[in-house]
Protein backbone atom coordinates (compact mmCIF):
# COMPACT_ATOMS: atom_id res chain seq x y z
CA UNK A 1 0.00 0.00 0.00
CA UNK A 2 1.40 3.37 -1.01
CA UNK A 3 2.34 5.73 1.74
CA UNK A 4 0.24 8.84 2.22
CA UNK A 5 1.52 12.34 1.74
CA UNK A 6 1.65 13.03 5.47
CA UNK A 7 3.67 9.85 6.15
CA UNK A 8 6.24 10.75 3.49
CA UNK A 9 6.51 14.30 4.85
CA UNK A 10 6.96 13.04 8.43
CA UNK A 11 9.69 10.63 7.30
CA UNK A 12 11.48 13.45 5.47
CA UNK A 13 11.31 15.74 8.51
CA UNK A 14 12.65 12.97 10.78
CA UNK A 15 15.52 12.35 8.38
CA UNK A 16 16.40 16.03 8.27
CA UNK A 17 16.21 16.32 12.06
CA UNK A 18 18.59 13.38 12.50
CA UNK A 19 21.01 14.60 9.82
CA UNK A 20 20.99 18.32 10.41
CA UNK A 21 23.89 20.13 8.73
CA UNK A 22 25.42 23.35 9.99
CA UNK A 23 28.79 25.09 10.00
CA UNK A 24 28.98 24.86 13.78
CA UNK A 25 28.59 21.06 13.79
CA UNK A 26 31.08 20.68 10.96
CA UNK A 27 33.59 22.74 12.94
CA UNK A 28 33.16 20.86 16.23
CA UNK A 29 36.09 18.43 15.68
CA UNK A 30 38.40 21.46 15.31
CA UNK A 31 36.94 23.82 17.86
CA UNK A 32 36.02 21.21 20.46
CA UNK A 33 37.87 20.79 23.75
CA UNK A 34 41.20 18.94 23.70
CA UNK A 35 42.33 16.37 26.26
CA UNK A 36 45.90 16.14 27.42
CA UNK A 37 47.20 13.74 30.10
CA UNK A 38 43.67 12.74 31.02
CA UNK A 39 42.65 16.36 31.71
CA UNK A 40 40.50 18.49 29.51
CA UNK A 41 42.29 21.48 27.96
CA UNK A 42 40.67 24.27 26.02
CA UNK A 43 42.25 25.60 22.86
CA UNK A 44 44.10 28.88 22.80
CA UNK A 45 41.83 30.02 19.98
CA UNK A 46 38.89 32.07 21.22
CA UNK A 47 35.50 30.38 20.97
CA UNK A 48 33.95 33.62 19.72
CA UNK A 49 35.03 32.71 16.19
CA UNK A 50 32.67 29.72 16.20
CA UNK A 51 29.64 31.43 17.75
CA UNK A 52 28.19 32.80 14.50
CA UNK A 53 30.32 31.42 11.68
CA UNK A 54 29.65 32.31 8.05
CA UNK A 55 31.42 31.26 4.85
CA UNK A 56 33.03 34.71 4.57
CA UNK A 57 34.23 34.72 8.18
CA UNK A 58 35.60 31.18 7.85
CA UNK A 59 37.50 32.12 4.69
CA UNK A 60 38.99 35.15 6.46
CA UNK A 61 39.97 33.00 9.46
CA UNK A 62 41.51 30.41 7.13
CA UNK A 63 43.66 33.03 5.39
CA UNK A 64 44.72 34.43 8.78
CA UNK A 65 45.68 30.98 10.13
CA UNK A 66 47.58 30.14 6.95
CA UNK A 67 49.67 33.26 7.42
CA UNK A 68 50.28 32.41 11.09
CA UNK A 69 51.30 28.82 10.30
CA UNK A 70 53.63 30.06 7.57
CA UNK A 71 55.37 32.37 10.03
CA UNK A 72 55.47 29.60 12.62
CA UNK A 73 56.98 27.19 10.09
CA UNK A 74 59.66 29.70 9.14
CA UNK A 75 60.49 30.35 12.80
CA UNK A 76 60.63 26.61 13.50
CA UNK A 77 62.97 25.91 10.58
CA UNK A 78 65.15 28.83 11.54
CA UNK A 79 65.35 27.64 15.16
CA UNK A 80 66.09 24.03 14.17
CA UNK A 81 68.80 25.11 11.72
CA UNK A 82 70.50 27.29 14.33
CA UNK A 83 70.34 24.47 16.85
CA UNK A 84 71.89 21.96 14.44
CA UNK A 85 74.59 24.41 13.43
CA UNK A 86 75.54 25.15 17.04
CA UNK A 87 75.61 21.42 17.93
CA UNK A 88 77.82 20.73 14.92
CA UNK A 89 80.29 23.42 16.00
CA UNK A 90 80.49 22.62 19.71
CA UNK A 91 80.35 18.87 19.23
CA UNK A 92 83.28 16.66 20.09
CA UNK A 93 84.54 15.94 17.58
CA UNK A 94 83.02 18.77 15.53
CA UNK A 95 80.84 17.77 12.58
CA UNK A 96 82.63 18.41 9.30
CA UNK A 97 80.52 18.41 6.13
CA UNK A 98 82.19 17.87 2.79
CA UNK A 99 81.24 19.69 -0.39
CA UNK A 100 80.05 16.48 -2.02
CA UNK A 101 77.69 15.86 0.86
CA UNK A 102 76.18 19.33 0.37
CA UNK A 103 75.72 18.63 -3.31
CA UNK A 104 73.98 15.32 -2.62
CA UNK A 105 71.87 16.97 0.05
CA UNK A 106 70.85 19.73 -2.34
CA UNK A 107 69.88 17.14 -4.96
CA UNK A 108 67.78 15.18 -2.46
CA UNK A 109 66.22 18.44 -1.27
CA UNK A 110 65.35 19.36 -4.87
CA UNK A 111 63.65 15.99 -5.35
CA UNK A 112 61.83 16.37 -2.03
CA UNK A 113 60.76 19.93 -2.94
CA UNK A 114 59.41 18.76 -6.32
CA UNK A 115 57.48 15.95 -4.64
CA UNK A 116 56.19 18.36 -1.99
CA UNK A 117 55.15 20.87 -4.66
CA UNK A 118 53.27 18.15 -6.56
CA UNK A 119 51.54 17.10 -3.37
CA UNK A 120 50.65 20.73 -2.59
CA UNK A 121 49.19 21.12 -6.10
CA UNK A 122 47.20 17.93 -5.67
CA UNK A 123 45.97 19.05 -2.25
CA UNK A 124 45.03 22.48 -3.65
CA UNK A 125 43.04 20.85 -6.46
CA UNK A 126 41.39 18.52 -3.97
CA UNK A 127 40.50 21.45 -1.70
CA UNK A 128 39.07 23.39 -4.66
CA UNK A 129 37.00 20.37 -5.67
CA UNK A 130 35.78 19.91 -2.10
CA UNK A 131 34.84 23.60 -1.88
CA UNK A 132 32.90 23.35 -5.17
CA UNK A 133 31.12 20.22 -3.95
CA UNK A 134 30.45 21.85 -0.61
CA UNK A 135 28.85 24.88 -2.26
CA UNK A 136 26.81 22.64 -4.54
CA UNK A 137 25.65 20.56 -1.57
CA UNK A 138 24.80 23.74 0.30
CA UNK A 139 22.62 24.93 -2.57
CA UNK A 140 20.94 21.52 -2.77
CA UNK A 141 20.39 21.52 0.99
CA UNK A 142 18.79 24.98 0.84
CA UNK A 143 16.57 23.84 -2.04
CA UNK A 144 15.55 20.79 -0.02
CA UNK A 145 14.72 23.00 2.97
CA UNK A 146 12.62 25.28 0.76
CA UNK A 147 10.85 22.35 -0.89
CA UNK A 148 10.20 20.82 2.54
CA UNK A 149 8.51 24.06 3.61
CA UNK A 150 6.43 23.99 0.45
CA UNK A 151 5.47 20.37 1.16
CA UNK A 152 4.35 21.35 4.65
CA UNK A 153 2.09 24.02 3.14
CA UNK A 154 0.84 21.70 0.39
CA UNK A 155 -1.88 19.81 2.39
CA UNK A 156 -3.66 23.05 3.27
CA UNK A 157 -3.52 24.19 -0.36
CA UNK A 158 -4.78 20.81 -1.55
CA UNK A 159 -7.68 21.03 0.90
CA UNK A 160 -8.58 24.51 -0.33
CA UNK A 161 -8.43 23.35 -3.95
CA UNK A 162 -10.62 20.34 -3.21
CA UNK A 163 -13.16 22.63 -1.54
CA UNK A 164 -13.11 24.90 -4.60
CA UNK A 165 -13.59 21.90 -6.90
CA UNK A 166 -16.58 20.70 -4.87
CA UNK A 167 -18.11 24.19 -4.97
CA UNK A 168 -17.62 24.38 -8.75
CA UNK A 169 -19.17 20.94 -9.20
CA UNK A 170 -22.16 21.99 -7.08
CA UNK A 171 -22.51 25.21 -9.09
CA UNK A 172 -22.40 23.29 -12.38
CA UNK A 173 -25.22 20.88 -11.55
CA UNK A 174 -27.68 20.56 -14.49
CA UNK A 175 -30.65 22.89 -14.21
CA UNK A 176 -33.70 23.49 -16.40
CA UNK A 177 -31.50 23.96 -19.49
CA UNK A 178 -30.44 20.49 -20.81
CA UNK A 179 -27.65 21.98 -22.94
CA UNK A 180 -25.68 22.79 -19.79
CA UNK A 181 -25.23 19.06 -19.08
CA UNK A 182 -23.95 17.97 -22.48
CA UNK A 183 -20.63 16.08 -22.83
CA UNK A 184 -17.64 17.84 -24.31
CA UNK A 185 -18.02 16.57 -27.88
CA UNK A 186 -21.69 17.51 -28.10
CA UNK A 187 -20.99 20.85 -26.47
CA UNK A 188 -18.31 21.60 -29.07
CA UNK A 189 -20.68 20.55 -31.87
CA UNK A 190 -23.41 22.81 -30.43
CA UNK A 191 -20.98 25.70 -30.17
CA UNK A 192 -19.94 25.16 -33.80
CA UNK A 193 -23.58 25.12 -34.91
CA UNK A 194 -24.30 28.31 -32.99
CA UNK A 195 -21.25 29.90 -34.59
CA UNK A 196 -22.57 29.01 -38.06
CA UNK A 197 -25.99 30.45 -37.19
CA UNK A 198 -24.39 33.61 -35.91
CA UNK A 199 -22.31 33.91 -39.08
CA UNK A 200 -25.47 33.50 -41.19
CA UNK A 201 -27.27 36.15 -39.13
CA UNK A 202 -24.30 38.48 -39.52
CA UNK A 203 -24.41 37.97 -43.29
CA UNK A 204 -28.14 38.72 -43.42
CA UNK A 205 -27.63 41.75 -41.22
CA UNK A 206 -24.96 43.06 -43.58
CA UNK A 207 -27.34 42.60 -46.53
CA UNK A 208 -30.11 44.44 -44.70
CA UNK A 209 -27.73 47.23 -43.76
CA UNK A 210 -26.84 47.59 -47.43
CA UNK A 211 -30.57 47.82 -48.31
CA UNK A 212 -31.32 50.41 -45.63
CA UNK A 213 -30.21 53.52 -47.63
CA UNK A 214 -32.23 52.45 -50.71
CA UNK A 215 -35.31 51.69 -48.63
CA UNK A 216 -34.89 55.00 -46.82
CA UNK A 217 -34.81 56.89 -50.15
CA UNK A 218 -37.88 54.94 -51.37
CA UNK A 219 -39.72 55.74 -48.13
CA UNK A 220 -38.90 59.42 -48.51
CA UNK A 221 -40.19 59.36 -52.12
CA UNK A 222 -43.43 57.61 -51.10
CA UNK A 223 -43.88 60.02 -48.22
CA UNK A 224 -43.47 62.91 -50.66
CA UNK A 225 -46.04 61.36 -53.03
CA UNK A 226 -48.42 60.49 -50.21
CA UNK A 227 -48.51 63.98 -48.75
CA UNK A 228 -50.49 65.57 -51.65
CA UNK A 229 -52.84 62.58 -51.76
CA UNK A 230 -53.46 62.90 -48.03
CA UNK A 231 -54.25 66.56 -48.46
CA UNK A 232 -56.56 65.72 -51.36
CA UNK A 233 -58.27 62.99 -49.28
CA UNK A 234 -58.84 65.32 -46.40
CA UNK A 235 -60.26 67.87 -48.81
CA UNK A 236 -62.54 65.30 -50.48
CA UNK A 237 -63.80 64.05 -47.12
CA UNK A 238 -64.57 67.56 -46.03
CA UNK A 239 -66.34 68.27 -49.34
CA UNK A 240 -68.40 65.07 -49.05
CA UNK A 241 -69.44 65.93 -45.54
CA UNK A 242 -70.40 69.42 -46.61
CA UNK A 243 -72.41 68.09 -49.59
CA UNK A 244 -74.21 65.58 -47.39
CA UNK A 245 -74.97 68.30 -44.88
CA UNK A 246 -76.41 70.56 -47.59
CA UNK A 247 -78.48 67.72 -49.08
CA UNK A 248 -79.93 66.90 -45.68
CA UNK A 249 -80.76 70.52 -45.10
CA UNK A 250 -82.42 70.75 -48.54
CA UNK A 251 -84.60 67.64 -48.03
CA UNK A 252 -85.47 68.51 -44.46
CA UNK A 253 -84.71 65.04 -43.15
CA UNK A 254 -86.66 63.19 -45.93
CA UNK A 255 -83.48 61.97 -47.56
CA UNK A 256 -82.83 59.26 -44.99
CA UNK A 257 -86.35 57.85 -45.35
CA UNK A 258 -86.18 57.83 -49.11
CA UNK A 259 -82.85 56.07 -49.02
CA UNK A 260 -84.21 53.33 -46.74
CA UNK A 261 -87.31 52.88 -48.90
CA UNK A 262 -85.16 52.64 -52.00
CA UNK A 263 -83.04 49.90 -50.44
CA UNK A 264 -86.24 48.04 -49.46
CA UNK A 265 -87.72 48.21 -52.97
CA UNK A 266 -84.45 47.05 -54.48
CA UNK A 267 -84.46 44.09 -52.09
CA UNK A 268 -88.10 43.22 -53.03
CA UNK A 269 -87.29 43.52 -56.73
CA UNK A 270 -84.30 41.19 -56.34
CA UNK A 271 -86.44 38.63 -54.47
CA UNK A 272 -89.19 38.63 -57.12
CA UNK A 273 -86.72 38.27 -59.95
CA UNK A 274 -85.18 35.30 -58.17
CA UNK A 275 -88.56 33.65 -57.64
CA UNK A 276 -89.73 34.21 -61.24
CA UNK A 277 -86.34 33.36 -62.77
CA UNK A 278 -86.21 36.70 -64.53
CA UNK A 279 -82.78 38.05 -65.28
CA UNK A 280 -82.31 41.70 -64.61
Amino acid sequence: MAQSHSEVLDALLDTQASHELSIIKLSEPISGPLKQNGAERTSDVSAEVFENPTPASLEADLAHYKELFSKLRFSYLEQVTKEKFIRAIVGDPPLVVEHQENVELEESLAVAKAALKAQKTEVAELVAELEARGRELCRKYENIQMETTQLQELPAKIGALQTSVEELKAAQQPGSNPTLNLPLEKTLALVEERERERAELDRQLEQLQVMVPRKTRELERLSAELQPLEVKRLGSTASAREAKRRKEEALGGVGDDLEERGRWWRGVESGLKGMLGVEG
